[in-house]
């Protein structure tokens, strides 16, 4: 699964347990400066 797709996932999770915008944009920063740095990778490209 790429980075991309579980962003999506999890940002619906989060919608659905009620996070506020606020909190929503803040993980979106977080996500970018992310997607940034590594690129759209292979979610089993990252470890410990």
């Amino acid at each position: 699964m790429l980075l991309s797709e579980a962003w999506e996932k999890y940002q619906l999770d989060k919608k659905i347990k009620g996070y506020s915008t606020l909190t929503s944009k803040t993980f979106c920063f977080q996500y970018n400066l992310l997607l940034r740095h590594f690129g759209d990778i292979d979610m089993d490209e990252f470890s410990t």
